[in-house]
């Protein structure tokens, strides 16, 4: 019996040992990969602007929340994939956005209506987001405003009075006919231009009942027909349009003009006024140009704002499954609609123009000509489905050239609506098995170490370096059609830089990575770290801030004399600060990553490799 009590005591000893070497080492606080995969809330913005600014200020206000940011596409098609196949992420942005294109998306989408967020938006915007049944899904942030951009300086220069209705600005474009400047002009190669120029000069008559009564009617998800054009408010659009092409003389040249076409007419003074946003105002003032931004100005006298929200945000309903997760995704979306989040968005020197009643309005003096239409709430959201794009695209651009009139326009606008959809892409590539693209600190993002073991096979490289943000976590088992395919690859200008360095070097690279530099982009939360291929990191977090420790390659601490190429995946911005040092100078840069991507898996024999544990987080 002595004999049987003291095996026990001793195992009772070593279990405590044990016990105790794991807490001193940091094994008893290591997390499973079920929980982290619990407490992360992910959260996918529409470009990588909103990753360098935005984001880190809302994880700085909710430290006890993992979110793990990726930045996805400005596309509701992209999320439509996800959630087909079983990756839609907690919260949604999209800023090229409409009900019509997000219907498919209602059922899995939570009902926001009846939280205090919805109820802080005024419900002249908010009823442009409400389904027929009343539920709302998706929310919208500050606006970027869109009316006329004016060369005040010409007018002063030439007598002329600056516009303040429809005749007036007709009388200026005569005017200045006289005196050989054009009067008005836009960059007509463009869709959204086309498309907010017809909506533009008839807000009265889509703001009117009639006209809330058909964008409901053709937003409303639970209808699975196609919905045209009415013939109460739509012809009158056309006819305004036709109006206002021939009072300004728009014409076929203009269809070729882009934006730095018109940004240098004005420059020049050649050009009065164009269609823009108070971003151009600012830009041209800082030149020395004597710039104001005035209203769309209707043929009923009215005068509105056409406004366009940075993006839309929606929440997914599996967070409704768990009570923790949806009261922390909720935390998150309460600090992305705070007045200090919505001033991360903007451009240095924009106007916040919110939404929301939350948000105190603020206006510069570039929009001040403006307050009163601000103040009166004349700021009209534009449809902005994909339909509308196009279609505007096509019809508008006809009508400038004079192959249109307002009643063939509308036909041909009505019948496009209306048309058979086509026939779906053919798959490129197709996977069999997905992967997590939730951070684990003790391998990393899974999708990711995909996406940068293939890549690294891609660019015939030894070692490849990527920001974050390079990926948008798409990994799925699923059939991808070439622009799903695409979509793979973050959006926003990512570009692949190369050369040849020693191990010393390399160290110094990856550390600019982890721990960021002056001058470039410094991961904010451990789902900002680098994704390394060819090499594998321990990485220190302490204080919000991150330690390279170490590197091994080939499981073998690096050593400083190895000789390997590297390639780098970021954006210019982030690369620069490695730009500095003209002795060691990356080549390449003149490529876009989505586009090399785009053209491996498009052979339609492309093979992704098997992810790897490619960090260690401490």
């Amino acid at each position: 019996m002595k004999t049987k009590k003291r095996k026990r005591g001793l195992s009772f000893l070593l279990a405590v040992l044990v016990t105790a070497a794991c807490l001193l080492t940091g094994c008893g606080t290591q997390k499973s990969e079920a929980q982290e995969d619990a407490e992360t809330i992910q959260v996918y913005l529409w470009n990588t602007t909103l990753y360098e600014k935005y984001a880190p200020y809302i994880q700085s206000q909710l430290p006890d929340v993992n979110i793990e940011f990726i930045v996805g596409n400005n596309d509701l098609d992209f999320y439509k994939f996800l959630n087909e196949n079983g990756g839609l992420p907690d919260i949604i942005t999209c800023c090229r956005f409409s009900l019509h294109d997000a219907a498919p998306l209602k059922g899995s989408l939570m009902n926001l209506a009846t939280t205090n967020e919805a109820g802080a938006v005024y419900n002249t915007y908010l009823n442009s987001f409400k389904n027929e049944d009343g539920s709302v899904n998706w929310l919208p942030v500050c606006a970027d405003a869109h009316g006329f951009v004016v060369n005040r300086s010409l007018f002063e220069k030439y007598g002329i009075p600056l516009p303040t209705d429809y005749d007036s600005f007709v009388s200026a474009c005569q005017a200045f006919e006289k005196h050989g400047i054009r009067g008005f002009d836009a960059d007509y190669f463009y869709d959204y231009t086309c498309m907010e120029t017809l909506q533009g000069l008839s807000v009265s008559e889509l703001s009117s009942a009639e006209g809330r009564k058909w964008r409901t009617a053709y937003s409303d998800p639970a209808s699975t027909e196609k919905v045209g054009l009415d013939d109460t408010v739509w012809p009158t659009a056309f006819k305004n349009l036709e109006q206002f092409i021939r009072d300004t003389g728009l014409n076929a040249a203009d269809l070729t003009l882009i934006y730095d076409d018109i940004m240098d007419r004005m420059r020049s003074g050649e050009l009065a006024m164009f269609l823009g946003s108070s971003a151009n105002v600012k830009i041209l003032q800082d030149e020395g140009i004597d710039t104001t931004f005035l209203p769309f100005f209707g043929q009923d006298g009215q005068q509105w704002l056409m406004t366009t929200p940075y993006f839309q945000v929606a929440l997914s309903r599996n967070l409704e499954q768990d009570s923790n997760r949806r009261d922390k995704a909720m935390q998150v979306l309460r600090v992305m609609l705070s007045e200090e989040a919505q001033n991360r968005i903007v451009y240095d020197g924009q106007d916040i123009l919110s939404y929301s009643q939350n948000v105190s309005l603020r206006l510069t003096d570039y929009l001040e000509d403006v307050r009163p239409v601000v103040e009166q709430n004349h700021m009209y959201i534009r449809i902005a489905s994909n339909d509308f794009f196009s279609v505007s695209k096509d019809v508008v651009s006809r009508m400038i050239a004079g192959e249109y009139t307002a009643e063939q326009a509308y036909q041909a606008f009505n019948a496009q609506l209306l048309a058979d959809e086509p026939a779906a892409d053919t798959a490129v590539l197709t996977l069999d098995k997905g992967y997590s693209n939730v951070f684990h600190a003790d391998s990393g993002n899974a999708s990711f170490s995909v996406m940068a073991n293939t890549l690294r096979g891609v660019y015939d490289t030894d070692v490849l370096i990527a920001a974050a943000n390079s990926f948008t976590g798409s990994v799925l088992a699923a059939d991808y059609t070439e622009n799903m395919a695409a979509s793979m690859i973050m959006p926003n200008d990512l570009r692949a830089y190369q050369r040849t360095m020693n191990g010393a070097e390399l160290t110094e690279t990856v550390r600019a990575f982890v721990e960021g530099c002056e001058g470039g982009f410094t991961p904010f939360n451990r789902g900002s770290l680098p994704v390394v291929s060819g090499i594998a990191i321990e990485v220190k977090e302490e204080n919000g801030g991150f330690t390279l420790t170490g590197i091994t390659r080939d499981g073998k601490p690096l050593r400083e004399d190895e000789t390997v190429t590297v390639t780098c995946l970021a954006t210019a911005g982030s690369m620069a600060p490695l730009f500095a040092d003209e002795s060691r100078a990356f080549e390449g840069g003149d490529t876009r990553v989505r586009d090399t991507w785009s053209a491996y898996v498009s052979e339609g024999n492309a093979v992704l490799a098997e992810p790897e544990n490619y960090i260690t987080l401490r």
